[in-house]
């Protein structure tokens, strides 16, 4: 049974049975308040049902977030056409639920049906590389650690994923997360790079560690070899597989022109100058 939301309510003097009631308060359910069955929304997930003519539709997300609770997108991204799939000089887009080739680059696009589920398998996770020589992470006073990873195709095209409504500022960016304690930072990486883009990778090379306004991040390179981006979580609400030379036009954020460089997508864009302070007007400013 859905759920009647109730609200206090005024009713009017009337005639019941041939006998005369005067106007009393009660709580009663109100029409307005009733909570609809969910409706199909942008993604496939669930939205309520509109509550007036006007009303504009609301997309949800397909997974919930880890409280259980609908994830709304506020600016849903668009599927981009199929012919930027195998078009290894052009951007290609897929949102959560939304259409995947069957392969690409001899990988195919599939549900990862076994990913882990615990913190013990997510430890001992596949895709780890045991001889990978990387440095320790060293990390600035104050900062915690994170791990993330780089996505490389064989066609030279890089996986960015785009935070649900740019959480943080980020239009898009590479997969990334909080180091949990119990995982190393490669089993770290794999697990972020499922939640947030829905693809198995394997790790195939240490990148470089970048330091960010509560973090220092390592990050790996890896190769997809599994999963498929309509399995994305909430976190994300759009995968771009994205020409190293077009990173710039995606990334908004300079924490990850470090890591674009690095791929050989160019110089990084130089930074707005500040706004010089003129003084005057009110109070002085």
């Amino acid at each position: 049974m859905l759920p009647i939301l109730f609200m206090k309510a005024n009713v009017k003097g009337h005639v019941r049975g041939g006998k005369w009631v005067s106007p009393y308060s009660t709580k009663v359910p109100g029409a307005k308040q009733k909570v609809h069955a969910p409706q199909l929304g942008l993604f496939g997930g669930s939205k309520p049902a509109a509550s007036g003519p006007k009303a504009p539709p609301v997309a949800y997300h397909p997974s919930l977030n880890d409280d259980g609770q609908p994830v709304a997108i506020h600016a849903p991204h668009k599927a981009s056409a199929e012919d930027t799939w195998a078009d290894a000089d052009l951007p290609a887009t897929f949102v959560p639920g939304g259409p995947v080739p069957a392969e690409l680059n001899g990988v195919p696009f599939a549900p990862w049906a076994d990913a882990p589920t615990s913190s013990d398998e997510w430890e001992h996770v596949e895709g780890q590389n045991a001889d990978l020589d990387e440095p320790p992470l060293e990390l600035a006073h104050g900062k915690h650690a994170g791990a993330g990873v780089v996505i490389e195709e064989d066609d030279g095209r890089v996986w960015l994923v785009a935070p649900t409504n740019a959480f943080g500022g980020y239009k898009a960016s590479f997969p990334k997360g909080t180091a949990e304690l119990e995982l190393s930072l490669q089993a770290n990486a794999i697990k972020e790079a499922f939640e947030e883009s829905g693809l198995q990778v394997e790790i195939t090379g240490f990148l470089m560690d970048v330091e960010r306004s509560t973090s220092v991040a390592r990050y790996y390179t890896a190769r997809r070899v599994g999963g498929t981006p309509a399995d994305m979580g909430w976190e994300s609400q759009a995968a771009h597989l994205v020409p190293r030379d077009r990173l710039y036009e995606f990334l908004n954020s300079s924490n990850d022109h470090g890591l674009a460089e690095a791929l050989g997508a160019g110089p990084a864009p130089a930074k707005p100058e500040p706004v010089p302070f003129k003084g005057g007007g009110l109070f002085g400013w």
